[in-house]
């Protein structure tokens, strides 16, 4: 997306036109293993809590494992992509996460499973980390770089939804152990791909990005942040004395990253990479466009299990509608509006519609109907996220340059995940203590927890709406970049 000649510069240039859509494709199935996960493990585990025997407490354990490691990991592993090459990194994650799958299929202990879904989630980031920085390299021209990232949009931002279809047919059909058992196959065959499909890239070498301390920090400060929002803070509350506690240790930590990243010689994320007002402006808007979807579909998904009687595979084929919508807008348009508009219209339109979207939730009653109250939510959401997230992916790497593309990459992950995290737990907090403070019947004091955490997320979303139409700018043209590029040099 509006790629600069530097970018250009490093493009592998013997990839052909075909040969680069079948990596895209071989990175994008990597990709939608690791987000077909985190939605198949939730529709299973109510029969992973019959079969182990995990409590009500115990049980969130079997996400948060993962999603500790996952949201720890992912900026460090995006910046390994920089050092050690990208597709070195990728394919180390499909291995790591593939056996981790099958040692979850074969647990048998509650041990065993919490281990196994921690390691799957130090592949998982491995894996993602490194492939938005893939893609912006193989696709350096504008147009086929739009294409590809709404194909890459669509698979990150959709798969979650074909995970709710896919968990309830293995979770009824057969059992919960197939949920982990189908990335056996699914990983080898995109490893052995990968290493065919895609070019082997020369990283900067360990040796030119060493910093050992920065990474122990930034990996033990988000690992920290993460754990607190997914345990203390949604269990105990956010001024719960333990949740303040680790908070502190968080920021404190945070803080030691960025006084060794400011004086480091080699440091792990530079920070001249923040100077980019379009990149930290699309990272907060990630973070908090994350905050709100995310927290949506698990509650969307509670609403219709607990209020309108909805079983895992009617879930599924209810929340399908998003994914159709979804793809074919990332598929087929996002790449001519982003080219006839610019990326920044289409971003602010996309989350206006998601805004709508979520407000438009707030008046499903207690005996709503599909098509009438949950089916218009679903379409403009997929519409919205169709339109927004590739526009968003491309303004995140239209500003990196090519030895940070892997860090950028990770970046952007990160704040998805963290903000997913932090979404969901303040959302699904707020509706619990919502309904417990109701005196109404029990399925109308549920809607009414739903409906005031589907408000705020509308709200949280809102304010990504804000900060795309203030700090975002249109990026130039690249044929624009390079007139004045030439214009400069003959000037000198």
């Amino acid at each position: 997306m509006y790629a600069t000649t530097d970018t250009l510069a490093t493009t592998p240039a013997t990839q052909g036109g075909r040969s680069r859509w079948l990596a895209l494709y071989t990175l994008c199935a990597g990709m939608l293993m690791i987000v077909l996960d985190v939605t198949v493990v939730n529709v299973a585990l109510p029969a992973i809590q019959d079969d182990l025997g995990f409590t009500s407490s115990s049980l969130a354990w079997v996400v948060n494992a993962y999603l500790i490691a996952f949201g720890g990991l992912l900026l460090l592993a995006g910046r390994l992509g920089d050092l050690l090459g990208r597709r070195n990194i990728f394919t180390a994650g499909l291995v790591v996460f593939t056996a981790a799958s099958v040692l979850c299929g074969l647990a048998q202990t509650q041990e065993m499973l919490v281990i196994a879904r921690f390691i799957q989630g130090v592949g998982g980031a491995l894996t993602s980390a490194v492939i938005l920085g893939m893609i912006v390299t193989l696709f350096p021209e504008p147009r086929e770089q739009a294409k590809a990232i709404g194909v890459y949009a669509f698979v990150a931002s959709a798969g979650g939804s074909i995970g709710l279809l896919a968990g309830g047919v293995l979770t009824q059909a057969i059992s919960w152990h197939w949920i982990f058992f189908v990335n056996l196959p699914l990983g080898v065959l995109t490893a052995v791909l990968a290493v065919k499909l895609i070019e082997k890239d020369k990283g900067l070498g360990i040796g030119k990005g060493t910093d050992v301390p920065g990474a122990v920090l930034i990996t033990a400060a988000l690992m920290v942040g993460v754990f607190t929002i997914v345990k203390p803070a949604a269990e105990l509350g956010w001024t719960a004395p333990r949740t303040l506690a680790l908070a502190a240790a968080t920021l404190v930590l945070l803080a030691g990253f960025i006084a060794r990243e400011a004086t480091a010689a080699n440091p792990l994320v530079p920070l001249r990479i923040f100077r980019s007002r379009t990149l930290t402006g699309a990272n907060l808007i990630q973070a908090l466009s994350s905050s709100g979807m995310f927290g949506i579909f698990f509650l969307g998904s509670l609403y219709l299990q607990r209020v309108l009687g909805y079983d895992a595979l009617e879930i599924g084929l209810a929340f399908l509608p998003t994914t159709v919508v979804m793809g074919l807008l990332s598929v087929k348009y996002s790449e001519k509006l982003v080219m006839r508009f610019g990326p920044r219209r289409p971003l602010i339109a996309g989350l206006s519609l998601i805004v709508v979207g979520l407000a438009l939730f707030t008046l499903a009653p207690v005996g709503g109907s599909y098509f009438v109250h949950v089916l218009p939510v679903l379409v403009l959401l997929g519409l919205g996220g169709g339109i927004c997230f590739p526009a968003l992916m491309g303004l995140s790497m239209s500003d990196v340059k090519p030895e940070d593309a892997g860090l950028a990459s990770g970046l952007i992950g990160t704040m998805g995940e963290v903000g997913a995290a932090l979404g969901l737990a303040i959302l699904a907090t707020l509706s619990a203590t919502r309904t417990a403070g109701s005196t109404k019947p029990t399925l109308q004091a549920l809607t009414d927890g739903y409906h005031f955490s589907f408000a705020v997320a509308a709200a949280i979303v809102a304010a990504s709406v804000a900060i795309a139409a203030v700090v975002m700018r249109q990026p130039k043209p690249q044929q624009q970049t390079e007139d004045e590029e030439e214009l400069l040099l003959e000037a000198a």
